[in-house]
């Protein structure tokens, strides 16, 4: 039974919907108990004097009473709820807050557009791995968030009032899908980025990560049709082609969307498309947390590490009481593959993280049973929560270990999108050696071993006669010939002579 002192609560009220996140810490770090979001589109419900109607409350009121069954056993001073765009704005938020406080059993803070934005940074700080100087941008149903930082501190703190909901009611209102509202709806989010671009422009990040529930919905359209993780304009360009085809909102159908994000997905498409251009943004990838992730953490007040990824490869380690000497020999064995090839493979440091990551989790599968052991790693990873991993990257990791020895799945790898296919193949190979050597899990048996990449013909090049004095080895390499050999990856051994 679970202890309610470790039980943490952040409930998110915001312009679009309701969220609620429970989690229970442990480890020095957070095991999510619970997610509950109900669409209630409460922007909505204002009118042009900023009153918030009665049916729009109500259907506020009905989600809290969902959420109020769950926080009652959980402490009090371990509950953080609060209300963002919309009720800011509204001129009777008052009344809306004093019977939600009633029905939650706790207060209700309206918070203004920088501590949004400032428990949006620290939310995706906590959960997102890759450089430290970086963008982060969220876009809600009623305002949009744009934040720069570095590691744990946020620098630039700007709270726009646009959002999803708002610009579909001010430009998208007629449920109509043309080049015109859509030029205007961006024409207009750029001219409220306009005061601040140049200062976000100079402030300099080298990642920019998305926060929103616009972002989320463009990585599931993208992974659904095959496409890799990182967001472009090229790509939210052919997204609202394909939505202007569809002409109207009703019948807007585009694989990988979901009928709960259709009716704001356009208009969340064109602040976030106004925004690429107005910053001159080349690439964006989906974070792995926000505003509910930074209120918990600042409740738990754990320090944000250099290297999320790192502390979540180590607590999955001891959780799967995975051999870590083993996976380290794994690894430097793998990174010392990498380096040899990476020019003629064209690997970058995308490849080697993940390459890392997967000779840190490889054996996780033993916890489950010897047995099929790659296709029990495989599972867990695709079912674990990994702070600092994206969910294309999770999938890519869950197929790297799946086709870590025996029969080549070639089909499996192109279904991810972390990676182009014919990286995914290198990093494949590299992994499947690296584990092969390293079988007799001890460092004084590591050959020296060279590796030579002609195209994607690979030569190993070994001591003299060590095939001879590691038999079993050398049986397993022979099957890995012939494992490669038939998906078309050539492998070739060869043995130095005497004289060298």
């Amino acid at each position: 039974m679970l202890k309610s002192s470790s039980l943490y609560a952040a409930i998110d009220l915001g312009s679009n919907s309701f969220h609620m996140l429970v989690v229970r810490e442990t480890a020095g770090s957070i095991q999510i108990i619970s997610r509950v979001k109900r669409k209630v589109r409460l922007a909505a419900g204002l009118d042009k004097d900023n009153i918030l109607s009665e049916q729009a409350m109500e259907r506020g009121w009905q989600c809290l009473r969902l959420f109020s069954e769950h926080l009652q056993d959980i402490p009090n001073s371990q509950i953080r709820v609060v209300a963002t765009a919309t009720l800011r704005l509204a001129k009777n938020a008052d009344a809306f807050i004093e019977k939600a406080s009633q029905i939650l059993g706790n207060p209700v803070k309206i918070i203004q557009g920088e501590e949004e934005a400032r428990l949006i940074y620290q939310g995706v700080a906590h959960t997102t791995g890759g450089p430290e100087q970086r963008l982060v941008v969220d876009i809600g149903g009623g305002s949009t968030e744009l934040v720069t930082g570095t590691g744990a501190k946020a620098q630039l703190l700007y709270s726009l009032e646009m959002g999803c909901v708002t610009w579909l009611e001010r430009y998208f209102s007629d449920r109509t899908l043309t080049e015109e509202n859509f030029a205007q709806a961006e024409a207009a989010a750029q001219h409220v980025i306009a005061p601040i671009a140049d200062t976000l422009k100079n402030h300099g990040w080298k990642i920019c990560v998305g926060a929103s529930g616009t972002v989320q919905a463009i990585q599931e359209i993208m992974i659904a049709q095959g496409m890799d993780e990182l967001i472009t304009l090229s790509k939210l360009q052919q997204l609202k082609h394909k939505a202007i085809l569809c002409h109207k909102l009703e019948e807007l159908e585009i694989e990988g969307l979901t009928f709960e994000r259709a009716l704001v997905f356009p208009s969340g498409l064109s602040i976030l498309i106004a925004i690429f251009k107005a910053l001159n943004i080349e690439n964006m990838t989906l974070a792995g947390g926000a505003l509910r992730e930074g209120l918990v953490y600042g409740m738990l007040e754990l320090p944000i590490e250099q290297d999320i990824r790192a502390r979540t490869l180590r607590n999955i380690q001891r959780r799967f009481l995975v051999d870590i000497e083993q996976a380290s020999r794994v690894r430097q064995l793998a990174e010392h593959f990498y380096l040899q090839v990476a020019k003629e493979w064209e690997l970058d440091s995308r490849c080697r993280d993940l390459l890392s990551s997967a000779c840190a989790l490889h054996e996780i599968g033993l916890s489950v049973d010897f047995r099929k052991g790659p296709e029990h790693a495989s599972y867990l990873i695709t079912h674990l929560d990994l702070p600092g991993f994206t969910p294309a990257q999770k999938r890519f990791l869950a197929v790297l270990l799946k086709n870590q020895q025996g029969q080549i799945d070639l089909a499996s790898q192109s279904q991810q999108n972390a990676l182009p296919i014919q990286q995914t193949y290198a990093l494949c190979r590299l992994l499947r050696l690296a584990i092969i050597f390293a079988s007799r899990r001890r460092d004084d048996t590591l050959p020296a071993l060279r590796l030579n990449a002609n195209g994607q013909d690979l030569t190993i090049a070994l001591p003299y006669r060590w095939l001879e004095e590691h038999p079993l080895r050398a049986e397993n390499l022979q099957q890995e010939v012939q494992w490669q050999g038939y998906v078309n990856w050539q492998l070739a051994l060869e043995e130095r002579n005497s004289s060298n």
